[in-house]
């Protein structure tokens, strides 16, 4: 017969591995879809979210994806710190959902949006051969690491001692 944990401390809870890692992702979306936003759209002007009509469009486009982006990272953190509030955030799970969160953003956009919506591509006026490669490189990697991260904080939860 197997033991079951005692109680958490008074107002604690145990930690919520899944719920950390499902927050954590929603945060990496958003924080992906930031960085694309500031970086590729404003800072470098590459593409618009949406490219396939005129200029004041493609500029709407960027602002409901800003919108869109603020929004989930604003409730990914609420979320968080309720998570923290009450004890039961499971770190090795959130730091793997944060991962998986990037590398989901960064290979849906590579791939959805670029290459089978054609909304808009990395770069115009080169070859964008590289820079799809790049992308979308960058993304596996990211969810490759959020993959690991996740395996590995799933065998330290089943291997740790029960009291």
């Amino acid at each position: 017969m197997s033991q079951s944990s005692p109680p958490p401390p008074e107002g604690r809870e145990c930690p919520q591995s899944r719920r950390s890692l499902v927050v954590c992702a929603l945060i990496g979306v958003a924080v992906m879809a930031a960085v694309d936003e500031i970086v590729f759209h404003q800072i470098l002007g590459w593409h618009h979210f949406y490219d396939r009509s005129t200029t004041s469009v493609g500029l709407l486009s960027d602002g409901l994806l800003h919108t869109g982006e603020l929004l989930a990272l604003v409730g990914g953190f609420f979320l968080y710190a309720d998570l923290r509030r009450r004890g039961a955030l499971a770190p090795a799970h959130a730091w793997a959902g944060f991962f998986l969160g990037l590398g989901v953003f960064q290979l849906f956009d590579g791939i959805v949006d670029h290459k089978l919506l054609r909304l808009h591509q990395v770069r115009y006026g080169v070859d964008v051969t590289p820079y799809d490669w790049a992308w979308n490189l960058a993304g596996l990697a990211l969810l490759l690491t959020g993959a690991t991260l996740a395996v590995r904080a799933a065998r330290r939860t089943r291997e740790e001692p029960a009291p």
